[in-house]
């Protein structure tokens, strides 16, 4: 190799990188692969974050104060604030939901049921992603061995029962492009296990349109070759990883898209499914404000914005941090429109919970969190995550004069100029 004196600045290593692994290096090393957690640029580092450098900004008078001490003829305090929301159709203890983990190894097997049976147990709902069942197999619930999908859905009913939750939370079921070839949505809503959950009106399905960490892109996952050729039928492959390897990049389609398809989607589920509740889960992309209004227009009960800091098990390196909006400028593009907004992306503490909030957010969604949450404690570790935040949140209402979630506005939070 000659010697070459670099620019100062000029990323050498990185160029050398690419020179030694080609394509590969489009993507983060494989090593950790399934266990590992990718995002956005670290919390903090990103300028163009408007959740991070926003500030929460309470005034000097504060009349819903003074009408809450008449109401209870006392000093109001932060344990005073409620914190019960509708969360896309169902009632939930707090404005909190777990967002989908996807079809990783570490997300549908290893965390997945752990996570649905403390989501069960604390009253909110929890999302499952997409093409869990295409890769990992859908097998009805009277069988011995139960599939991923079901399993989470099985645990989260038990533990919601056992928990005096039966009114509250509910499971969302995500479906993509190979989902729907795989006809997921129509096993669900017929198979026994979901029947608890249809019969309380805590059953819903989530046309997935993008993902935050991938806008425009559908799912990217690394196989096995064997595995790999167990679900030829169903997706694409790609030998960016050189063809002498045993690993393959597994291509899912993103899906297409216009105003009329949507329409036509969500009326297709409203119609084929009319005891599950439809959420619409929406990329950061700069039209978002007209696609979520084009779904709530068609009758969705909830729209989900991901924001592209939002965490991933795998995507292009060129993606992360320089893809897509953040989740604070999809927020105010969209605005207040008092339709069922959530959102995701970077959700782990309760400021910035918080200004989501303030910002239109209806519930915000844990997904990394709840992952790491459970992984430290398969049997608490969520449950006490969600216990920080659910006092953060008080503390945090109850600054700004406000003793329920929903008397949040945008004058609670002073954005940066733009």
């Amino acid at each position: 190799m000659s010697t070459v004196l670099s620019a100062t600045g000029f990323p050498e290593e990185q160029v050398r990188y690419r020179a030694r692994h080609g394509a590969a290096a489009a993507f983060p090393a494989l090593e950790g692969y399934g266990t590992g957690l990718l995002g956005a640029v670290p919390a903090g580092q990103d300028p163009g974050d408007l959740l991070e450098r926003g500030r929460i900004v309470p005034p000097v008078f504060m009349p819903e104060r003074l009408k809450k001490l008449i109401e209870l003829a006392r000093e109001p305090l932060y344990t005073d604030v409620e914190l019960d929301a509708v969360v896309g159709g169902f009632a939930s203890r707090l404005p909190l939901y777990v967002s989908a983990f996807g079809s990783t190894q570490v997300a549908s097997h290893d965390l997945g049921e752990a996570a649905g049976r403390q989501a069960g147990r604390l009253g909110i709902p929890m999302v499952i992603g997409e093409n869990v069942v295409p890769v990992n197999g859908y097998r009805s619930a009277a069988e011995a061995e139960v599939s991923p999908l079901l399993g989470r859905i099985a645990a989260y009913t038990r533990a919601a029962a056992s928990s005096g939750n039966e009114e509250y939370g509910g499971v969302v079921v995500q479906q993509s492009t190979e989902d729907a070839d795989a006809e997921v949505w129509n096993l669900v809503y017929s198979d026994p296990v979901c029947e608890p959950l249809l019969a309380t009106g805590r059953l819903a399905f989530e046309l997935k349109v993008g993902q935050g960490a991938k806008p425009g892109l559908g799912g990217l996952t690394v196989l096995g070759r064997e595995a790999a050729g167990r679900v030829a039928e169903q997706y694409a492959t790609d030998e960016v990883f050189g063809t002498g390897g045993d690993r393959v990049l597994r291509i899912s389609s993103p899906g297409t898209f216009t105003e009329e398809i949507l329409r036509q989607q969500i009326r297709l589920m409203r119609n084929n499914f009319p005891r599950a509740k439809v959420w619409v889960k929406l990329h950061p992309g700069r039209d978002v404000a007209l696609a979520a209004a084009t779904a709530w227009a068609a009758g969705a009960d909830s729209v989900t914005v991901d924001g592209a800091e939002a965490g991933t098990a795998w995507a292009p390196s060129g993606f992360l941090g320089q893809v897509g909006l953040p989740l604070g400028e999809c927020l105010t593009r969209i605005g207040r429109t008092g339709n069922c907004l959530l959102a995701s992306g970077r959700m782990w503490e309760g400021t910035r919970a918080v200004k989501a909030l303030a910002l239109g957010a209806h519930a915000v969604g844990l997904g990394r969190a709840a992952l790491l949450a459970v992984d430290e404690d398969a049997e608490d570790g969520l449950v006490r995550l969600v216990e920080s935040i659910a006092l953060e949140l008080r503390l945090l209402i109850s600054a700004v004069g406000k003793y329920r979630v929903d008397a949040l506005d945008a004058k609670d939070v002073l954005l940066p100029p733009a």
